[in-house]
């Protein structure tokens, strides 16, 4: 059998596509890695580029520096973009007409945000966080916000511009927040002449009656304080009814607002359609035990794409660690029954906890029974952080500018770019603030 019918082909180099690539090149698996980027993200930092406290180079790496394909190495790396797959004869088919076959294959392509049937009203007024691209587009549109009520001379446009809503109390939305009110109030404190940034206005939006609700109640009360002595205001049981030019209507109330981001519900990458089988109302497709498709022999979903389920029959959570053991997992299942092994028991997640940033010197955490808030549980959150980004270099980089920012409150990459004409031109507008900051910024250095 030659190596393109053993091949096995992993559909996307998140963090349970890259764990399960790394697996099987280190048993010598041919495999085909296919993915319409050519990095492997830390989402989880997102936000910290998209505030300007960190580059995106510091929290992206080459997928080809680490996974390293070269000669004599069964390793073959696509920048390509699925459209279709076909299970009977074992073929990806991909945007641009190539066709790829497999002997497995490992859908692992994550999620993206869902504005609940909204997409087409709202989203041009309320950009998400899911890629660099997205994140250096938030940058964009809060710096130049900042920029442009320094020149204007109309008090409501200068309100609104200096008027920042986050929609989405889970942990982005938190960690989001926090960050937007420390660059006001603290980083941009002093560089500005005709306005006063720290009188900026950040607004957290969560329709239900608690921030982080996948933590005990106590845990979301005491991030609202935080977030509270932080200069946030934090609207809960505030649904969101409206996005417009004019600004949000979150519940009864209206913000006038040119700022607007997303960071609310998710929903799986279109996995289903292409495997032809049903979803979950997230769009994720269900996976027996050992993180197959039961119709699909041979075919794994893993991550934010799968709704897998603990021995107890709970749902796992959409969560880097949990892409990460099936990734794994999955790798090693398929090395055993290559080497005609008896197959490995069902999946089980080790649960190491879960954790979540509110500014520059707390956070919360759950491990099991264990809580931990504060200070400490800051400190352990910038540990488990660096532990998990992808290349030496990176977790220096990033270690380094997290203790400089620390300790001066300076935040290194408040860089804008883009078309020039978006910094020189008169924008007095809601409108025309909005198309000149949506424009894509293609190739991005910093």
């Amino acid at each position: 059998m030659s190596d393109d019918q053993r091949r096995v082909v992993i559909v996307g180099a998140g963090f349970g596509g890259l764990s399960a690539a790394k697996t099987l090149a280190r048993a010598g698996v041919p495999i085909t890695l296919i993915d319409k980027r050519n990095h492997h993200l830390f989402q989880p930092l997102l936000y910290q580029v998209a505030t300007a406290m960190l580059s995106p180079a510091e929290i992206a790496v080459p997928i080809r520096s680490v996974l390293s394909p070269g000669k004599g190495r069964a390793i073959e790396i696509m920048m390509q973009e699925v459209g279709d797959i076909d299970t009977e004869k074992k073929i990806v088919h991909c945007v641009s007409g190539d066709e790829i076959p497999y002997s497995a294959l490992i859908v692992a392509t994550g999620s993206k945000y869902t504005y609940f049937g909204h997409e087409d009203e709202w989203a041009s007024f309320a950009p998400a966080l899911k890629s660099i691209d997205d994140a250096v587009n938030i940058r964009r549109r809060v710096l130049l916000a900042f920029e442009r009520a320094e020149t204007t001379n109309d008090p409501a446009l200068r309100e609104r511009l200096m008027t920042f809503v986050v929609i989405g109390g889970g942990p982005t939305g938190v960690e989001t927040a926090g960050a937007l009110a420390e660059l006001a109030k603290a980083t941009l404190a002093r560089d500005f002449t005709n306005i006063d940034p720290r009188a900026a206005r950040v607004v957290l939006v969560e329709a239900v009656g608690g921030l982080l609700g996948a933590y005990p109640k106590h845990l979301g009360a005491y991030t609202e304080r935080k977030l509270t002595d932080l200069g946030v205001e934090v609207l809960t049981n505030s649904p969101v009814k409206k996005i417009d030019e004019e600004g949000v209507m979150a519940g009864e109330t209206f913000i006038a607002t040119s700022n607007v981001f997303w960071c609310a519900g998710v929903e799986a990458t279109p996995v289903g359609k292409w495997l032809g089988v049903g979803t979950e109302k997230n769009g994720t497709v269900s996976v027996g035990a050992d993180l197959q498709v039961p119709s699909l022999p041979g075919v794994y979903v893993i991550g934010d794409a799968a709704t897998a389920h603990d021995a107890d029959g709970k749902r796992l959570p959409a969560l880097a660690p949990v892409a990460k053991q099936q990734g794994k997992y999955v790798a090693e299942s398929i090395i055993r029954a290559r080497q005609g092994r008896s197959p490995q028991g069902q999946f089980r997640y080790r649960d190491w906890g879960t954790m979540a940033t509110i500014g520059r010197s707390a956070a919360v955490g759950k491990f099991g029974r264990f809580e931990l808030t504060g200070f400490p549980a800051w400190m352990m959150w910038g540990a488990v952080h660096i532990a998990y980004l992808v290349g030496f270099r990176n977790r220096i980089n990033v270690l380094v500018n997290w203790l400089w920012a620390w300790i001066t409150y300076a935040k290194g990459a408040r860089l804008i770019t883009g078309p020039e004409a978006a910094t020189t031109q008169s924008i007095d507008s809601r409108k025309a603030i909005d198309e000149e900051l949506d424009k894509t910024v293609a190739n991005v250095q910093q």
